[in-house]
């Protein structure tokens, strides 16, 4: 069920005597409809594929966590920002994530930038659906590139239900039903949080990755590099608990290690670098995973918070 932006949330400081110079997300913001392309928020309000991943719930309660962090935090320019609310999820999972795509094909289809607020990380599920109907409208044999950033593949097969552990696995299915590539990506991947056999399909599906132990800021470009080269579009999507569990408590399942919120802030500026040199184009971002209730003063929210800000702010 689709329900509007809540005005009421898009509250903070006023600076007016710093005139356009001191304005803030809650002051520029509009409900989403006409206008010219800028960037767009839309939330997938779930946490039933968590729930089903045998995760700890409340998810469902993110993208308006995420909204509030986000409310203070200074405009970044001329660039147009809209609301175009939640989906929100009840037990028909794949209803809303096809609903969620329908929207965010048509976010794409009016020339906005996607930035998706979750709920679980099964909003990757909806995400690459939303994505792949605007592509596929655009003209045949599009191929797009995934990069998420996360401590897990979430490479599980549905069974028989999918979960927020198995966007991708029914992303590489459609591929493969489709007689197209399969480009994904993972930064972050922890070894003691992946069976073997997850590591095997991962293998199978020729995923790159690199692991938590590994990650530094050359070894992540030349892998972001290399995935941007060989395809036309591209989606990103952040799974919170990637992150140290000091700097994000609040998600589904924390990270007993975790890669920190200024690396990743590194490799999305080489991403947007990376698509500049090339003939791709990065069209929409996502936020998975925020769950308030394990997050009392906020902190994965400012995190995440920020993380979205960076994005936007790559888009000017």
């Amino acid at each position: 069920m689709w329900e509007p932006g809540d005005p009421t949330i898009w509250q903070g400081r006023v600076d007016a005597e710093d005139g356009a110079a001191g304005l803030r997300w809650h002051q520029v913001i509009r409900p989403a409809g006409d206008g010219p392309p800028g960037t767009c928020l839309l939330g997938l309000a779930s946490d039933r594929g968590v729930a089903l991943n045998q995760g700890r719930v409340g998810a469902a309660e993110g993208p308006d966590a995420l909204r509030r962090a986000l409310a203070n935090l200074a405009a970044t320019g001329e660039r147009p920002l809209y609301d175009a609310g939640n989906v929100r999820a009840g037990e028909d999972l794949p209803a809303a994530q096809a609903d969620y795509a329908r929207r965010a094909a048509e976010i794409l289809d009016a020339g906005h930038f996607l930035i998706g607020l979750g709920g679980g990380h099964e909003i990757g599920w909806a995400g690459f659906q939303g994505v792949r109907a605007f592509l596929d409208r655009q003209g045949p044999n599009q191929r797009l590139g995934i990069l998420n950033f996360d401590a897990h593949f979430d490479l599980r097969r549905p069974a028989p239900e999918a979960t927020s552990g198995t966007p991708f696995f029914q992303a590489a299915e459609w591929c493969r039903q489709h007689a197209l590539p399969f480009d994904y990506a993972c930064i972050g991947i922890s070894e003691a949080a992946n069976t073997r056999a997850l590591f095997a399909t991962a293998t199978e599906l020729g995923v790159e990755s690199l692991d938590d132990r590994n990650c530094t800021v050359p070894a992540a470009a030349r892998l972001i590099r290399r995935l941007v080269r060989r395809v036309d579009a591209l989606y990103i999507t952040v799974c919170l608990d990637v992150l140290p569990a000091s700097a994000a408590p609040g998600v589904s399942a924390p990270a007993a290690l975790g890669i920190p919120p200024a690396f990743i802030i590194e490799c999305l500026h080489e991403t947007a670098r990376a698509c500049r040199a090339s003939s791709c184009r990065w069209l929409l971002a996502d936020i998975a995973e925020l769950n308030p209730r394990f997050d009392p003063d906020g902190r994965t929210a400012r995190t995440a918070a920020r993380l979205v800000w960076e994005i936007e702010a790559l888009q000017g």
